[in-house]
Protein backbone atom coordinates (compact mmCIF):
# COMPACT_ATOMS: atom_id res chain seq x y z
CA UNK A 1 0.00 0.00 0.00
CA UNK A 2 3.21 2.11 0.13
CA UNK A 3 1.66 4.28 -3.04
CA UNK A 4 3.21 7.86 -2.53
CA UNK A 5 6.53 7.95 -0.72
CA UNK A 6 8.73 6.59 -4.15
CA UNK A 7 8.76 10.89 -4.80
CA UNK A 8 9.81 11.97 -1.57
CA UNK A 9 12.62 14.70 -0.98
CA UNK A 10 13.19 15.98 2.23
CA UNK A 11 14.76 19.01 0.75
CA UNK A 12 11.49 19.82 -0.07
CA UNK A 13 8.93 21.92 2.47
CA UNK A 14 6.97 19.35 4.64
CA UNK A 15 3.44 18.68 2.56
CA UNK A 16 0.43 19.51 4.16
CA UNK A 17 -2.11 17.32 2.57
CA UNK A 18 -2.39 13.30 3.92
CA UNK A 19 -1.25 11.23 2.93
CA UNK A 20 1.77 12.86 1.53
CA UNK A 21 2.87 15.08 4.96
CA UNK A 22 3.17 11.04 6.78
CA UNK A 23 4.94 9.87 3.82
CA UNK A 24 7.45 12.53 4.42
CA UNK A 25 7.94 11.58 7.83
CA UNK A 26 8.63 7.97 6.90
CA UNK A 27 10.87 9.06 4.89
CA UNK A 28 12.51 11.23 7.46
CA UNK A 29 12.06 8.61 10.27
CA UNK A 30 13.76 6.17 8.14
CA UNK A 31 17.27 8.35 7.80
CA UNK A 32 17.47 8.55 11.62
CA UNK A 33 16.50 4.60 12.10
CA UNK A 34 19.22 3.67 9.03
CA UNK A 35 22.02 5.88 10.89
CA UNK A 36 21.31 4.74 14.40
CA UNK A 37 21.08 0.94 13.25
CA UNK A 38 24.83 1.33 11.98
CA UNK A 39 25.93 3.20 14.94
CA UNK A 40 24.71 -0.21 17.24
CA UNK A 41 25.90 -2.56 14.46
CA UNK A 42 22.48 -4.00 14.30
CA UNK A 43 18.64 -3.62 12.99
CA UNK A 44 16.41 -1.60 15.49
CA UNK A 45 13.44 -3.93 16.84
CA UNK A 46 9.93 -3.83 17.22
CA UNK A 47 6.90 -5.35 19.22
CA UNK A 48 3.23 -4.19 18.33
CA UNK A 49 1.25 -5.16 22.01
CA UNK A 50 -2.48 -5.03 21.33
CA UNK A 51 -5.47 -5.10 24.32
CA UNK A 52 -8.78 -4.97 22.84
CA UNK A 53 -11.41 -5.60 20.51
CA UNK A 54 -10.18 -6.25 16.30
CA UNK A 55 -10.46 -2.49 15.69
CA UNK A 56 -7.70 -2.44 17.88
CA UNK A 57 -5.98 -5.43 16.01
CA UNK A 58 -6.63 -3.49 12.48
CA UNK A 59 -4.97 -0.15 13.99
CA UNK A 60 -1.98 -2.40 15.18
CA UNK A 61 -1.80 -3.51 11.49
CA UNK A 62 -1.30 0.07 10.57
CA UNK A 63 1.48 0.48 13.57
CA UNK A 64 3.53 -2.53 12.27
CA UNK A 65 3.38 -1.43 8.34
CA UNK A 66 4.91 2.03 9.34
CA UNK A 67 7.54 0.22 11.79
CA UNK A 68 8.53 -1.90 9.12
CA UNK A 69 8.50 0.59 6.11
CA UNK A 70 10.81 3.05 8.10
CA UNK A 71 13.53 0.09 8.92
CA UNK A 72 12.44 -1.46 12.25
CA UNK A 73 12.27 -5.57 11.76
CA UNK A 74 9.85 -7.94 14.13
CA UNK A 75 10.85 -9.00 17.48
CA UNK A 76 9.39 -10.57 20.59
CA UNK A 77 8.60 -7.70 23.58
CA UNK A 78 11.04 -9.37 25.73
CA UNK A 79 13.68 -8.08 23.43
CA UNK A 80 12.38 -5.55 21.22
CA UNK A 81 13.96 -1.91 21.44
CA UNK A 82 10.55 -0.34 20.86
CA UNK A 83 7.42 -1.54 22.40
CA UNK A 84 4.20 -0.68 21.43
CA UNK A 85 0.97 -0.97 23.48
CA UNK A 86 -2.34 -0.74 21.75
CA UNK A 87 -4.45 -0.36 24.77
CA UNK A 88 -8.05 -0.99 25.34
CA UNK A 89 -9.92 0.38 27.97
CA UNK A 90 -13.51 -1.42 28.05
CA UNK A 91 -13.05 -3.12 31.41
CA UNK A 92 -11.10 -1.55 33.92
CA UNK A 93 -8.74 -4.69 34.76
CA UNK A 94 -7.73 -3.82 31.11
CA UNK A 95 -5.98 -0.35 32.09
CA UNK A 96 -4.29 -2.12 35.25
CA UNK A 97 -2.58 -4.86 32.77
CA UNK A 98 -0.86 -2.24 30.80
CA UNK A 99 0.53 -0.59 33.93
CA UNK A 100 2.07 -3.55 35.53
CA UNK A 101 3.22 -4.24 32.07
CA UNK A 102 4.98 -0.41 31.55
CA UNK A 103 6.53 -1.19 35.54
CA UNK A 104 8.42 -4.47 33.63
CA UNK A 105 9.68 -2.01 30.95
CA UNK A 106 11.57 0.55 32.88
CA UNK A 107 14.32 -1.28 34.21
CA UNK A 108 15.19 -2.48 30.71
CA UNK A 109 14.78 0.63 29.28
CA UNK A 110 17.20 1.97 31.70
CA UNK A 111 19.38 -0.60 30.57
CA UNK A 112 18.96 0.23 26.34
CA UNK A 113 19.78 3.70 25.81
CA UNK A 114 17.73 2.65 21.80
CA UNK A 115 14.47 1.63 23.73
CA UNK A 116 11.35 3.43 23.28
CA UNK A 117 8.09 2.59 24.47
CA UNK A 118 5.00 4.06 23.05
CA UNK A 119 1.04 3.85 24.13
CA UNK A 120 -1.65 4.15 22.04
CA UNK A 121 -5.67 3.45 21.44
CA UNK A 122 -8.65 3.97 23.69
CA UNK A 123 -7.15 4.52 26.89
CA UNK A 124 -5.04 7.10 25.99
CA UNK A 125 -8.55 9.25 25.62
CA UNK A 126 -8.98 9.41 29.25
CA UNK A 127 -7.77 12.61 30.72
CA UNK A 128 -6.75 10.87 33.97
CA UNK A 129 -4.93 8.10 32.37
CA UNK A 130 -2.83 10.63 30.51
CA UNK A 131 -2.16 12.72 33.70
CA UNK A 132 -0.99 9.74 35.53
CA UNK A 133 1.35 8.59 32.80
CA UNK A 134 2.91 12.08 32.70
CA UNK A 135 3.43 12.08 36.47
CA UNK A 136 4.21 8.10 37.30
CA UNK A 137 5.67 6.85 34.17
CA UNK A 138 7.58 9.56 32.43
CA UNK A 139 10.36 6.95 30.78
CA UNK A 140 6.88 6.45 28.01
CA UNK A 141 8.40 8.06 24.72
CA UNK A 142 5.36 8.28 22.82
CA UNK A 143 1.72 9.03 23.57
CA UNK A 144 -1.54 9.08 21.21
CA UNK A 145 -4.84 8.22 20.95
CA UNK A 146 -7.28 6.60 18.97
CA UNK A 147 -7.84 9.40 16.47
CA UNK A 148 -4.67 9.76 14.90
CA UNK A 149 -3.27 6.37 14.68
CA UNK A 150 -2.11 7.52 10.65
CA UNK A 151 0.49 10.55 12.65
CA UNK A 152 2.92 7.60 13.60
CA UNK A 153 5.80 8.20 11.82
CA UNK A 154 4.81 11.99 11.96
CA UNK A 155 5.20 11.28 16.09
CA UNK A 156 8.38 9.16 16.00
CA UNK A 157 10.22 11.52 14.18
CA UNK A 158 9.09 14.42 16.51
CA UNK A 159 10.32 12.11 19.51
CA UNK A 160 13.85 11.60 17.79
CA UNK A 161 14.31 15.61 17.41
CA UNK A 162 13.17 16.81 20.38
CA UNK A 163 14.15 14.10 22.97
CA UNK A 164 11.21 14.35 25.18
CA UNK A 165 8.08 12.51 26.13
CA UNK A 166 5.67 13.36 23.16
CA UNK A 167 1.82 13.21 23.67
CA UNK A 168 -0.70 13.78 21.07
CA UNK A 169 -4.53 13.10 22.12
CA UNK A 170 -7.29 14.39 19.74
CA UNK A 171 -10.33 14.49 21.11
CA UNK A 172 -12.57 13.97 18.16
CA UNK A 173 -11.79 14.10 14.56
CA UNK A 174 -13.88 14.06 11.28
CA UNK A 175 -10.37 13.05 9.27
CA UNK A 176 -10.04 9.39 7.88
CA UNK A 177 -7.09 8.84 6.05
CA UNK A 178 -6.28 6.45 3.87
CA UNK A 179 -3.48 4.42 1.84
CA UNK A 180 -0.84 4.26 4.32
CA UNK A 181 1.36 1.30 5.43
CA UNK A 182 0.01 -1.82 6.70
CA UNK A 183 0.94 -5.00 7.36
CA UNK A 184 -1.75 -8.00 7.73
CA UNK A 185 -1.13 -10.53 10.04
CA UNK A 186 -2.39 -13.03 7.93
CA UNK A 187 -1.93 -12.92 3.93
CA UNK A 188 -5.57 -14.50 3.17
CA UNK A 189 -7.64 -12.35 4.95
CA UNK A 190 -8.11 -9.37 6.39
CA UNK A 191 -9.77 -6.68 8.72
CA UNK A 192 -10.89 -3.65 6.83
CA UNK A 193 -12.53 -0.07 8.59
CA UNK A 194 -15.65 0.75 7.54
CA UNK A 195 -16.31 3.34 9.42
CA UNK A 196 -14.96 4.63 13.32
CA UNK A 197 -16.47 5.77 16.25
CA UNK A 198 -19.98 5.14 17.68
CA UNK A 199 -23.25 7.40 18.77
CA UNK A 200 -25.20 4.96 20.79
CA UNK A 201 -24.37 5.38 24.31
CA UNK A 202 -24.93 2.49 26.12
CA UNK A 203 -24.88 3.15 29.67
CA UNK A 204 -21.87 1.21 31.00
CA UNK A 205 -19.61 1.52 27.50
CA UNK A 206 -16.75 3.92 27.56
CA UNK A 207 -16.19 3.18 23.69
CA UNK A 208 -18.29 6.71 22.69
CA UNK A 209 -16.18 8.67 24.57
CA UNK A 210 -12.49 7.34 23.78
CA UNK A 211 -13.53 6.66 20.19
CA UNK A 212 -15.93 9.36 18.85
CA UNK A 213 -18.68 10.15 16.96
CA UNK A 214 -19.60 7.96 13.90
CA UNK A 215 -17.82 8.38 10.61
CA UNK A 216 -18.48 6.56 7.54
CA UNK A 217 -15.66 5.88 4.54
CA UNK A 218 -16.63 6.76 1.45
CA UNK A 219 -17.95 3.34 -0.19
CA UNK A 220 -15.16 4.06 -3.43
CA UNK A 221 -12.33 4.39 -0.67
CA UNK A 222 -13.54 0.72 0.44
CA UNK A 223 -14.09 -0.72 -2.46
CA UNK A 224 -10.59 -0.01 -3.72
CA UNK A 225 -9.07 -1.32 -0.92
CA UNK A 226 -10.61 -4.89 -0.83
CA UNK A 227 -10.00 -4.79 -4.53
CA UNK A 228 -6.08 -4.08 -3.56
CA UNK A 229 -6.05 -6.92 -1.02
CA UNK A 230 -7.70 -9.13 -3.36
CA UNK A 231 -4.56 -8.60 -5.83
CA UNK A 232 -2.39 -9.22 -2.98
CA UNK A 233 -4.21 -12.45 -2.14
CA UNK A 234 -7.07 -11.97 0.38
CA UNK A 235 -10.32 -14.09 -0.12
CA UNK A 236 -12.06 -12.83 3.31
CA UNK A 237 -11.96 -9.73 4.57
CA UNK A 238 -13.96 -9.00 7.67
CA UNK A 239 -15.71 -5.48 7.60
CA UNK A 240 -15.39 -3.91 10.72
CA UNK A 241 -17.45 -1.16 12.93
CA UNK A 242 -18.71 0.07 16.39
CA UNK A 243 -22.27 -0.78 14.76
CA UNK A 244 -22.26 -1.76 11.14
CA UNK A 245 -25.70 -1.26 10.50
CA UNK A 246 -24.90 2.59 10.88
CA UNK A 247 -22.53 2.72 8.18
CA UNK A 248 -23.18 5.20 5.60
CA UNK A 249 -25.48 8.19 7.54
CA UNK A 250 -22.85 10.47 7.21
CA UNK A 251 -21.78 10.49 4.12
CA UNK A 252 -22.49 13.29 1.55
CA UNK A 253 -24.29 11.00 -0.15
CA UNK A 254 -25.80 8.79 2.08
CA UNK A 255 -25.48 5.07 1.50
CA UNK A 256 -26.92 1.96 3.79
CA UNK A 257 -24.53 -1.36 4.96
CA UNK A 258 -26.75 -3.43 2.99
CA UNK A 259 -25.97 -1.79 -0.29
CA UNK A 260 -22.31 -1.61 0.39
CA UNK A 261 -22.45 -4.84 0.63
CA UNK A 262 -24.21 -5.74 -2.44
CA UNK A 263 -21.43 -3.40 -4.16
CA UNK A 264 -18.70 -5.63 -2.33
CA UNK A 265 -20.08 -9.29 -2.93
CA UNK A 266 -19.24 -7.88 -6.84
CA UNK A 267 -15.81 -7.85 -6.05
CA UNK A 268 -14.14 -10.82 -8.26
CA UNK A 269 -12.02 -12.72 -6.15
CA UNK A 270 -13.57 -12.46 -2.95
CA UNK A 271 -14.91 -15.41 -1.31
CA UNK A 272 -16.56 -14.44 2.15
CA UNK A 273 -17.14 -11.22 3.72
CA UNK A 274 -17.69 -11.32 7.55
CA UNK A 275 -18.73 -8.04 9.46
CA UNK A 276 -18.72 -7.25 13.17
CA UNK A 277 -20.21 -5.18 15.27
CA UNK A 278 -24.34 -5.60 14.56
CA UNK A 279 -26.45 -3.37 16.68
CA UNK A 280 -30.03 -5.35 17.26
CA UNK A 281 -31.49 -1.35 17.13
CA UNK A 282 -31.62 -0.91 13.57
CA UNK A 283 -30.44 -4.12 11.77
CA UNK A 284 -32.67 -3.87 8.67
CA UNK A 285 -34.95 -6.08 6.64
CA UNK A 286 -32.80 -4.40 3.72
CA UNK A 287 -29.71 -6.22 5.89
CA UNK A 288 -31.64 -9.22 6.95
CA UNK A 289 -32.38 -9.89 2.78
CA UNK A 290 -28.85 -9.38 1.37
CA UNK A 291 -28.07 -11.95 3.52
CA UNK A 292 -30.19 -14.23 2.77
CA UNK A 293 -28.83 -13.69 -1.33
CA UNK A 294 -25.46 -13.37 -1.02
CA UNK A 295 -23.22 -16.02 -1.66
CA UNK A 296 -20.52 -14.87 -0.22
CA UNK A 297 -21.59 -13.27 3.29
CA UNK A 298 -20.74 -15.85 6.13
CA UNK A 299 -22.93 -17.73 7.89
CA UNK A 300 -22.64 -16.05 11.07
CA UNK A 301 -23.52 -12.86 13.09
CA UNK A 302 -23.14 -11.65 16.31
CA UNK A 303 -25.64 -10.06 17.76
CA UNK A 304 -24.76 -8.70 21.24
CA UNK A 305 -27.99 -8.79 23.54
CA UNK A 306 -26.25 -8.12 26.95
CA UNK A 307 -29.47 -8.77 28.86
CA UNK A 308 -32.82 -10.76 28.80
CA UNK A 309 -34.49 -8.13 30.95
CA UNK A 310 -36.49 -5.86 29.01
CA UNK A 311 -36.12 -3.26 32.11
CA UNK A 312 -32.10 -3.68 32.18
CA UNK A 313 -31.95 -2.84 28.66
CA UNK A 314 -33.89 0.14 28.95
CA UNK A 315 -31.62 0.49 32.10
CA UNK A 316 -28.41 -0.15 29.44
CA UNK A 317 -29.97 2.34 26.73
CA UNK A 318 -29.80 -0.24 24.48
CA UNK A 319 -33.10 0.77 22.52
CA UNK A 320 -35.13 -2.52 21.87
CA UNK A 321 -36.74 -4.87 24.31
CA UNK A 322 -36.41 -8.54 25.19
CA UNK A 323 -39.25 -9.26 22.07
CA UNK A 324 -38.19 -7.29 19.77
CA UNK A 325 -34.55 -8.85 19.96
CA UNK A 326 -36.64 -12.42 19.96
CA UNK A 327 -38.52 -11.22 16.53
CA UNK A 328 -35.13 -10.23 14.68
CA UNK A 329 -33.65 -13.45 15.80
CA UNK A 330 -37.11 -15.17 14.38
CA UNK A 331 -36.38 -12.72 10.93
CA UNK A 332 -32.29 -13.78 10.47
CA UNK A 333 -33.45 -17.70 10.97
CA UNK A 334 -36.26 -17.46 8.42
CA UNK A 335 -34.20 -15.50 5.51
CA UNK A 336 -30.74 -17.84 6.65
CA UNK A 337 -32.10 -20.77 8.10
CA UNK A 338 -28.46 -22.58 8.46
CA UNK A 339 -27.04 -18.89 10.27
CA UNK A 340 -25.12 -19.41 13.41
CA UNK A 341 -26.04 -16.74 15.64
CA UNK A 342 -23.31 -15.57 18.52
CA UNK A 343 -23.86 -12.80 21.18
CA UNK A 344 -22.20 -10.70 24.37
CA UNK A 345 -24.36 -10.79 27.86
CA UNK A 346 -23.03 -8.82 30.97
CA UNK A 347 -24.09 -10.64 34.07
CA UNK A 348 -24.31 -8.36 37.58
CA UNK A 349 -25.77 -4.76 35.89
CA UNK A 350 -26.60 -2.37 38.37
CA UNK A 351 -30.33 -3.03 39.30
CA UNK A 352 -30.54 -6.60 38.12
CA UNK A 353 -32.54 -8.92 40.05
CA UNK A 354 -33.03 -12.79 40.16
CA UNK A 355 -36.02 -12.27 38.43
CA UNK A 356 -34.06 -9.84 35.07
CA UNK A 357 -31.14 -12.72 35.43
CA UNK A 358 -33.76 -15.55 34.86
CA UNK A 359 -35.15 -13.33 31.45
CA UNK A 360 -31.16 -13.42 30.52
CA UNK A 361 -31.40 -17.54 30.43
CA UNK A 362 -34.62 -17.46 28.82
CA UNK A 363 -33.28 -16.15 26.20
CA UNK A 364 -30.42 -18.00 25.99
CA UNK A 365 -32.50 -20.83 25.96
CA UNK A 366 -34.81 -19.40 23.55
CA UNK A 367 -32.20 -18.03 20.57
CA UNK A 368 -29.99 -21.37 21.46
CA UNK A 369 -26.89 -18.97 20.60
CA UNK A 370 -23.11 -21.21 19.07
CA UNK A 371 -21.82 -19.16 21.32
CA UNK A 372 -21.55 -16.39 23.90
CA UNK A 373 -18.72 -13.92 25.11
CA UNK A 374 -20.23 -13.82 28.69
CA UNK A 375 -19.04 -10.58 30.89
CA UNK A 376 -19.30 -9.42 34.58
CA UNK A 377 -20.08 -6.15 34.77
CA UNK A 378 -17.00 -3.65 34.89
CA UNK A 379 -18.17 -0.31 36.13
CA UNK A 380 -16.35 2.13 34.11
CA UNK A 381 -15.91 5.79 35.30
CA UNK A 382 -17.11 8.32 33.24
CA UNK A 383 -19.97 6.27 32.37
CA UNK A 384 -23.69 6.83 33.30
CA UNK A 385 -24.29 3.30 34.86
CA UNK A 386 -20.84 3.59 36.86
CA UNK A 387 -23.21 6.28 39.67
CA UNK A 388 -26.21 3.86 39.39
CA UNK A 389 -26.99 2.80 42.98
CA UNK A 390 -27.46 -1.13 43.30
CA UNK A 391 -24.55 -1.91 42.58
CA UNK A 392 -24.93 -5.85 42.44
CA UNK A 393 -22.81 -7.60 45.45
CA UNK A 394 -19.37 -9.63 44.05
CA UNK A 395 -21.03 -13.22 45.30
CA UNK A 396 -24.47 -12.88 44.11
CA UNK A 397 -23.06 -11.37 40.09
CA UNK A 398 -20.29 -14.59 40.51
CA UNK A 399 -22.70 -17.45 41.22
CA UNK A 400 -25.45 -15.73 37.96
CA UNK A 401 -22.29 -15.96 35.88
CA UNK A 402 -21.21 -19.18 36.82
CA UNK A 403 -24.86 -20.56 36.31
CA UNK A 404 -25.12 -18.52 32.88
CA UNK A 405 -21.77 -19.86 31.66
CA UNK A 406 -22.85 -23.61 32.14
CA UNK A 407 -26.33 -22.56 30.10
CA UNK A 408 -24.32 -20.74 27.33
CA UNK A 409 -21.99 -24.07 27.01
CA UNK A 410 -24.18 -26.89 27.49
CA UNK A 411 -26.30 -25.36 24.75
CA UNK A 412 -23.50 -24.09 22.46
CA UNK A 413 -22.44 -27.67 22.29
CA UNK A 414 -25.67 -29.10 21.37
CA UNK A 415 -26.13 -26.70 18.31
CA UNK A 416 -22.30 -26.96 17.12
CA UNK A 417 -23.06 -30.27 16.97
CA UNK A 418 -25.40 -30.56 14.39
CA UNK A 419 -23.43 -29.78 11.66
CA UNK A 420 -21.37 -33.59 12.66
CA UNK A 421 -21.96 -35.70 8.93
CA UNK A 422 -22.03 -32.79 6.60
CA UNK A 423 -19.29 -31.63 4.50
CA UNK A 424 -18.33 -28.09 4.42
CA UNK A 425 -15.93 -25.39 2.82
CA UNK A 426 -13.39 -24.41 5.34
CA UNK A 427 -10.73 -21.83 4.82
CA UNK A 428 -7.41 -23.34 6.48
CA UNK A 429 -5.48 -20.90 8.69
CA UNK A 430 -2.69 -22.24 10.13
CA UNK A 431 -0.64 -25.24 11.81
CA UNK A 432 -2.96 -26.91 14.74
CA UNK A 433 -0.51 -26.03 17.48
CA UNK A 434 -1.48 -29.45 18.94
CA UNK A 435 -0.82 -31.92 16.27
CA UNK A 436 2.07 -30.52 13.13
CA UNK A 437 0.35 -33.31 11.29
CA UNK A 438 -2.91 -31.27 10.93
CA UNK A 439 -4.23 -28.28 9.79
CA UNK A 440 -6.63 -25.99 11.39
CA UNK A 441 -9.49 -23.87 9.23
CA UNK A 442 -13.05 -22.47 10.09
CA UNK A 443 -16.20 -22.86 8.43
CA UNK A 444 -18.43 -20.20 7.10
CA UNK A 445 -19.98 -19.75 10.65
CA UNK A 446 -16.96 -19.21 12.46
CA UNK A 447 -16.38 -22.61 14.13
CA UNK A 448 -13.26 -24.49 13.71
CA UNK A 449 -12.28 -26.99 11.82
CA UNK A 450 -9.06 -29.66 12.80
CA UNK A 451 -8.11 -32.55 9.75
CA UNK A 452 -5.13 -33.55 8.32
CA UNK A 453 -3.01 -31.44 6.04
CA UNK A 454 0.28 -29.82 5.64
CA UNK A 455 1.02 -25.99 5.89
CA UNK A 456 0.50 -25.48 1.79
CA UNK A 457 -3.07 -25.40 2.08
CA UNK A 458 -2.87 -22.43 4.61
CA UNK A 459 -5.20 -19.65 2.46
CA UNK A 460 -6.69 -22.28 0.58
CA UNK A 461 -10.60 -22.87 0.53
CA UNK A 462 -11.24 -26.97 0.68
CA UNK A 463 -13.88 -29.25 1.34
CA UNK A 464 -13.54 -30.76 4.13
CA UNK A 465 -16.01 -33.82 5.90
CA UNK A 466 -16.90 -33.51 9.69
CA UNK A 467 -16.45 -36.94 10.61
CA UNK A 468 -17.02 -35.44 14.88
CA UNK A 469 -17.64 -32.85 16.72
CA UNK A 470 -15.58 -32.13 20.38
CA UNK A 471 -17.95 -29.56 21.30
CA UNK A 472 -17.01 -26.18 20.15
CA UNK A 473 -14.76 -27.62 17.20
CA UNK A 474 -14.86 -30.16 14.82
CA UNK A 475 -12.31 -33.58 13.56
CA UNK A 476 -12.61 -33.36 9.86
CA UNK A 477 -11.42 -35.40 6.96
CA UNK A 478 -10.29 -33.50 3.44
CA UNK A 479 -12.10 -34.91 0.57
Amino acid sequence: MNMTNQNINLSNEIPDKEPERQYYYIEKAKEYIQKKSQEIGRPLTFCVTTFGCQMNARDSEKLRGILLEIGYIEASEDIADFVIYNTCTVRENANTRVYGRLGQLKPRKKKNPNMMIGLCGCMMQEPEVVEKLKKSYGFIDIIFGTHNIFKFAELIVTRLESQRMIIDIWKDTDQIVEDLPNERKYFFKSGINIMFGCNNFCSYCIVPYVRGRERSREPQAIIREIERLIADGVVEVMLLGQNVNSYGKNLEQPITFAQLLQEIEKIDGLERIRFMTSHPKDLSDELIEVMGNSKKICKHLHLPVQSGSTRILQKMNRRYTKEQYLELVDKIRKAVPDISLTTDIIVGFPGETEEDFQETLDIVRKVRYDSAFTFIYSKRTGTPAAVMEDQIPEDVIKDRFDRLLNEVQTIASEVCAVHEGTTQQVLVESVSEHDSSMVTGRLSNNLLVHFAGSEELIGQLIDVHLTECKGFYYLGEKI
